[in-house]
């Protein structure tokens, strides 16, 4: 080998362990842009649901969303995620009988919050979680920006039409198999489970722009705790710096996830840390996963988060 190329090599192997190859990138939305990688963006959720891992039900008032949703933009907020139906493990969201909440019934919840809001504070910027077309072209109609789609488009045939003809930005997160699946999966070693993310968010890709959605406009989320087991979460956050070779942004969700209460075990008494106590961890995962080349991290307490960020957006500069 050419000695010239050891230095090169060096630095290519370290920007891949520390995904400090963050690049700047402008986010086409339906109405406007976002500047991703120079700064963390943070996306506050607003969970309009009974049900959600995290914050069930103490939102599902639409005064109570409203009041949520403006609260985290008050506290550091760049965009907010509205979502009205839970995904979480065990869930039946979408089982072979159909999903569990009506479309009405999920906008019905959804859209007064999404006006609401935009009401308050026209130039906000709304995602809806959402894997329905139907929904997403509602919550666009209202003035929402982006469709954040848990399934990468596999659930609803009609997903990639309906954000294609929007000209909305796109989230496709990756998902490995349906909620009620999750809890008896094979089990995935490191390089296994980096390249099912690789493959699916690349087939996600794929038929989003064969829809007409245009490159610009998409972000690649790799989908933690959705079809990953405990350990395996781990494995890609290590590895999640690789997935910029898809040539997209990424937005990451580590925000309370189950995987950081099980690690934090030990400290509880070996049970599991309740979601109250995931706080902290739930930082030092989003402070990993910027380091490791995200451009937005999707989070349920928006000032600590963003707090964080600026240090690691901090810390990449200085590298």
């Amino acid at each position: 080998m050419d000695d010239e190329c050891i230095p090169r090599l060096i630095e290519d192997r370290l920007r891949e362990m520390t995904g400090f190859n963050r690049k700047v990138i402008h986010w086409q939305l339906r109405r406007r842009t976002l500047e991703l990688g120079q700064r963390t963006l943070v996306m506050g959720i607003v969970n309009i649901t009974p049900d959600s891992f995290s914050d069930g039900g103490r939102f599902l008032d639409p005064e109570a969303a409203i009041e949520h949703g403006l609260r985290l933009l008050d506290e550091g907020a760049d965009l907010l995620d509205l979502g009205a139906e839970s995904t979480r493990p065990g869930s039946s969201a979408v089982s072979a009988y159909g999903p569990a909440l009506s479309t009405e019934e999920e906008q019905a919840r959804l859209l007064p919050v999404l006006e609401g809001i935009l009401r308050e504070r026209p130039d906000a910027v709304i995602s809806v979680d959402t894997y329905k077309a139907a929904t997403a072209r509602a919550a666009l109609m209202a003035g929402a920006e982006i469709v954040n789609d848990v399934s990468g488009l596999g659930w609803d045939a009609e997903m990639a039409r309906a954000c294609a003809e929007a000209r909305c930005g796109v989230v496709l997160m990756h998902t490995r198999g349906r909620p009620e699946e999750w809890g008896s999966q094979l089990p995935l070693g490191p390089d296994e489970m980096l390249a099912t993310v690789r493959e699916g968010l690349s087939a996600s890709m794929t038929k989003a722009v064969a829809a007409g959605i245009p490159l610009e406009s998409i972000v690649l989320d790799p989908g933690y705790g959705f079809g990953k087991r405990f350990e395996e979460n781990y494995f890609l956050l290590a590895r999640q710096a690789e997935l910029l070779e898809l040539g997209r942004p990424l937005l990451a969700g580590v925000s309370r996830k189950s995987f950081l209460g099980r690690t934090l075990a030990p400290l509880h008494g070996g049970s599991d840390a309740p979601v109250g106590a995931r706080e902290t961890a739930s930082l030092a995962a989003m402070t990993a996963a910027i380091l490791k080349g995200a451009s937005i991290v999707r989070v349920h307490a928006a000032r600590q988060a963003a707090e964080a960020a600026r240090i690691a957006d901090a810390v990449m500069a200085g590298g």
